[in-house]
Order: C-alpha cells, then sequence, then structure tokens
C-alpha cells in the first residue's frame, strides 16, 4: 500500500500536476480560454476554414465511411441506437444463451426499424439494418418485412427460434467488423493499410482487448505487442525518421493485473521493466510505440511508469517513444508542461498524441460514487473543446521537445491548428493529425496533401477478432453518438454549419455558469436537502499525506477503554486489545 512510514508521499509528478486533479471548473475553463483565445480577425479566418470544410464533406457524403453513417443514423439519442446498444451488451456480457436469446427477442421487436430501412445514402448501413434485423443472407424481402420488419422479426424469431437469429447477430457483428477494425491479426492490418486510399495515411495500430484480469492475461498481451511491433518492423522498407514510422498503442492496464494506484511499488517493480522490453523491440525494429491514456485515477502512476522507461538510457537517440494526454482532464495542460520539461532533461523529443478522452461518463460516475470535492473532467463538451485548443498551443509552443499529434474529428479544431501552426504565425509544420479508422475520411481527404491543406494524418487502426470490437464499438458510439456530438452533426443537414463551427471560447465566454448546471458536485447529486457522503481521492497524493499522518498519529497514540457506569469510571484488570489487521500489535 501508499500508506507506509514515509516523511513524504508526493512525487515531483503529482507537484507538477496535482493542484488541478478535481479543480474549480470555472477557474480551470477561464484560464485555459485565455491561452486558447484569438483575436477576432483571427476567429473569423479559422470560421472560414472551418465552414469550407464542413460544406466539403457535406457535398462528398455518398462517399461518407459506414461507421460516420452507421454513428449518425443509430446515434444514442434514438431509440434503435439504444437497442444496438443493448444487444451489443448482450452478446458481450451476458453468459448463458437463453437470457440473451430473450433479450433479443425483446429488444428486435420494440424498435422503429421501418424508419431506417433504405432511408441512408450509404449502402453499407441499409445492408447493416437488415444484417442486425436478418441473417446476414441474401433473402428476397417481401412487402410486409419492409412495412413491418419489427412484426417480421418476432414472428421469424418464434418460428427459427432465437438461437438462430443470435447467430445471425454474431455473424452481422463479423460483417460490420471489417468497417470498424483493420484487420483481425496485425498482418491482416498491415495488408490493407498499404491497399487503395489508405497508403496516403501513416497508422498507429492498437490491439483491441480489455484490462488484464490474470498475469496470463498480461502475457498474451504482452506476446500480442510484440508480435506486433515485429511484424511492423518487417514491413519496413527502408529508414524512416521516427514521426513516419508505424506505431503501435500499448494499455498499461493490458500488461498488468493489478495496475492502480494502491499497487504503486508493485506497479513500478513488475511492469516497468515488461514495458521497457517492448520499448526496446520497438526501437530496435524502428517502430514508435504509444503508451495509450487510461482512467484519471491512473494517470500519475502512467507518467510515472512512462518517466521510468523514458529516461532509461537503452533508448537514447530514439525519439519514437511517446503516450496520450486527454484534453478532457483538468490536469491536460500541466501533463504537457511536465513533459516538456522531462525531455528537456532527457534530450529526446516525445511525441504526444493528444486526445478529448473516451471515459467521460466512467470519470463522473466514479467521483460521485466516492464523494469527491469535485469532477477531474469538464462537465461540458465546449469546455473540454477550449482545453484541447490551449492544449495544442501548448504542444505546438514546446518546440524541439514535443512532437505534437492531434487526435480530431472536429473541423473548429483542425482550422485553429492550421491556423495556429501557419507560417504567417511563424508556426511549425512538423506536427500530425489523427483520426479513428473508419471515420473522418471525408475531413481529412479535405486536409491531407500537398495539394489540399499539406498537412499529415495517422490512422488510428484497432487490430483484433470481432469478439474484441463490442467494448470498442460500445465507448465509439457513447463518445461519438449522442446527437451533439461533432461527428453526428457534421453530417446532418439540419445543423446550420455557423453552429457547427462556432469558436468553443466564445461560447465559453457567453456561458452564465460554466460548469454544467445539470451536474452537481458529488456532494450534491442528492439535492440540498441530503449531502452525499464525504470521501477522499485515492489517487491524489496531496489528499494521501494528510491522511497518512493522521492515521499515522493514531496508531503512536496509546487507547484505553474502561466501563463507564453511573457516570464513573470503573477500574479492573487490564485485558490487551489486539489490531484485528496485525494480531502481532496492541492497541491499547
Amino acid at each position: 500500500m501508499i500508506l507506509e512510514k514515509n516523511p513524504s508521499l508526493q512525487t515531483s509528478i503529482g507537484a507538477a500536476i496535482n493542484r488541478w486533479y478535481l479543480a474549480d471548473e470555472s477557474e480551470c475553463v477561464r484560464l485555459l480560454a485565455d491561452i486558447a483565445r484569438e483575436p477576432e480577425p483571427r476567429r473569423q479566418r479559422i470560421r472560414d476554414t472551418a465552414m469550407t470544410l464542413v460544406n466539403a464533406v457535406r457535398r462528398n457524403r455518398e462517399h461518407k465511411s459506414g461507421l460516420d453513417e452507421f454513428l449518425h443514423k443509430y446515434d444514442l439519442s434514438s431509440q434503435e441506437g439504444v437497442v444496438l446498444m443493448c444487444l451489443a451488451e448482450a452478446l458481450l456480457r451476458i453468459p448463458d444463451a437463453d437470457t440473451a436469446d430473450r433479450l433479443i427477442a425483446d429488444k428486435l421487436s420494440s424498435a422503429n426499424w421501418q424508419e431506417h430501412v433504405g432511408t441512408s445514402e450509404s449502402l453499407f448501413v441499409n445492408a447493416s439494418t437488415w444484417g442486425l434485423m436478418l441473417t446476414g443472407r441474401f433473402i428476397r424481402p417481401d412487402a410486409d418485412m419492409l412495412t413491418n420488419p419489427g412484426s417480421f422479426l418476432s414472428r421469424l424469431a418464434s418460428r427459427v427460434g432465437e438461437p438462430v437469429v443470435r447467430g445471425a447477430l454474431r455473424q452481422a457483428m463479423r460483417i460490420m467488423a471489417r468497417q470498424f477494425v483493420m484487420g483481425r491479426t496485425i498482418r491482416d492490418a498491415l495488408q490493407r493499410s498499404r491497399s487503395g486510399d489508405n497508403r496516403e495515411y501513416r497508422y498507429s495500430f492498437d490491439m483491441l482487448g480489455e484490462a488484464a484480469l490474470t498475469a496470463e492475461d498480461a502475457q498474451r498481451y504482452f506476446d500480442a505487442y510484440a508480435d506486433a511491433i515485429a511484424a511492423l518492423g518487417e514491413s519496413i522498407e527502408g529508414k524512416l525518421a521516427a514521426e513516419e514510422a508505424p506505431s503501435i498503442s500499448v494499455k498499461l492496464s493490458a500488461l498488468f493485473p493489478r495496475y492502480e494506484f494502491a499497487q504503486w511499488r508493485r506497479v513500478l517493480e513488475e511492469l516497468t521493466p515488461k514495458l521497457l522490453e517492448l520499448a526496446r523491440q520497438a526501437k530496435a525494429a524502428g517502430v514508435a510505440l504509444t503508451v495509450d491514456a487510461e482512467e484519471a485515477d491512473r494517470l500519475e502512476l502512467s507518467l510515472a511508469v512512462f518517466e521510468a522507461v523514458y529516461r532509461s538510457p537503452d533508448l537514447d537517440g530514439w525519439q519514437g517513444f511517446g503516450l496520450a494526454v486527454q484534453a478532457y482532464q483538468k490536469r491536460a495542460l500541466y501533463v504537457l508542461r511536465w513533459l516538456a520539461g522531462l525531455a528537456g532533461q532527457v534530450g529526446r523529443r516525445i511525441p504526444v498524441r493528444l486526445v478529448k478522452g473516451a471515459y467521460w461518463d466512467t470519470e463522473i460516475k466514479r467521483a460521485q460514487e466516492q464523494g469527491l470535492s469535485g469532477y477531474p473532467v469538464f462537465t461540458r463538451k465546449v469546455n473540454t473543446d477550449v482545453s484541447y485548443l490551449a492544449c495544442a498551443r501548448e504542444m505546438l509552443a514546446a518546440g524541439k521537445h514535443l512532437f505534437p499529434q492531434f487526435a480530431t474529428h472536429n473541423a473548429h479544431t483542425v482550422a485553429s491548428i492550421l491556423f495556429i501552426a501557419s507560417p504567417m504565425n511563424n508556426g511549425r509544420r512538423d506536427f500530425e493529425f489523427q483520426r479513428l479508422h473508419g471515420m473522418g475520411e471525408e475531413l481529412y481527404d479535405e486536409v491531407v496533401g500537398e495539394e489540399k491543406m499539406n498537412a499529415v494524418c495517422r490512422v488510428y487502426a484497432p487490430v483484433g477478432r470481432h469478439e474484441d470490437l463490442l467494448p470498442y464499438l460500445v465507448r465509439r458510439l457513447l463518445e461519438n453518438g449522442a446527437n451533439t456530438s461533432f461527428v453526428n452533426r457534421i453530417v446532418d443537414e439540419a445543423a446550420p454549419v455557423e453552429d457547427i463551427v462556432a469558436d468553443p471560447v466564445s461560447a465559453v465566454d457567453a456561458l452564465d455558469t460554466i460548469p454544467h448546471p445539470r451536474i452537481p458536485l458529488p456532494a450534491h447529486i442528492y439535492g440540498e436537502r441530503r449531502r452525499n457522503s464525504r470521501g477522499v481521492n485515492l489517487a491524489d497524493r496531496n489528499e494521501l499525506e494528510p491522511l497518512a499522518r493522521a492515521m499515522q498519529a493514531a496508531l503512536e497514540r496509546e487507547w484505553t477503554a474502561v466501563p463507564v457506569i453511573g457516570g464513573e469510571h470503573i477500574d479492573g484488570a487490564t485485558t490487551p486489545s489486539i489490531d484485528p489487521t496485525d494480531i502481532r500489535r496492541v492497541v491499547g
């Protein structure tokens, strides 16, 4: 455990970033807005560029990728989007076939599928609608199927049985996986990355899968990462600069089953050598390696592991070791400043992938459940957009210390970065954009290439079996499926372009309250009549240190308890009181 006899629990990382862990959102956003703010003439130029991008995407909708259109058609504001989410969750999490069959039978007949059949301009979405509802095989639909597919599905399930429908849904997931996942294996993904228009992009490959629960899981993930690094190294022709090389994304939680703050010492002793070994292999293969971002309570631990590996002399001369930073965390800007300082000390550039963040709902609910004093993330999307722009400016200003990698599908964000980095602003061109595989092609078709905006883009490409797709797909739906997301609105003709490309700093300036008014602080989630129980942020040493001192003082005190009768203490024979957690210790 972290709570030991120690003069100080604080680390240099925590001292640099944790003041802002659960900081007041208004104070934090105002500071970030001042960094991100542009004068009006520049705002107009950015807005004009963003409008050009959005209009181009809408003109090219007939070429729209399946995932963009799928998220638009089945977003989480639609009944059918929720049905698909339930089905995906059922197939993923329900262990017995009978329960899954009953849920499938219930959900398939409850949605209004006829609103979607044949209404999309995307052949993929129309095929997916029927693929999700039927068997994935070619059939000849009759009039009743087209006008009332829910009724037809109910009859189909009763006639052939829910197991057949369940099998059909699984088959549909396999078919859809090709749209969402680059390949079943790293070699499949590499082959696909070299075909057609895919050759215009750089690639970062992510081996699909969730956190390791056992040592065997961790070893399996380690072997998968090592195999992927070897395959990527074999695919490289000639010598590439670190920023041009293909990369592999590594989840630390996949490499160690107890990857948590309370296991700090074990993580540093047991996980760090594993990550260092993968980094050595990547360096030898000429492949870049990026440490993926995870939940807020693991951030300081992730940075400690990253620093320990980054400082290794084994990596001297290699500038391919980087990590992802989440702009929706209040500490993001200060993480970037810490990283730039680290790079300055060691003398090697750090590639940094700036993302918005994909665990927002989890972070909000955990803070409420634990009774924390605030949230580690922003409660409004526009606040995160402001943070992203401020962080982007920080990265571009970091010079040789950081290699900026901007992961975004937002046209205003893209236009802002292009403007900040333009020669007229004495900007830098050694950066890249990143997008998810299956999303954002139309946007980046207008950005990538010398004949367009002369920017470079890397594709974040998931690799794995269709069974591993579902958790990833659920995160993408949660992150991008809601009708407020940019991915959804950019293709929605009813959404005014002016609203889509609005400057987030101006939007924040116009807010009455910067935090979301319908997301109260954890202490107030039950209303004013009842306070939520107060907790301690056990992943912040600033809170652990006074707790540790108080616990140590309590341990050093000798406690005495006596019976009290009629208000008087009754003396008698003494009996030692033993600590139930350590029977060697007498506490009083």
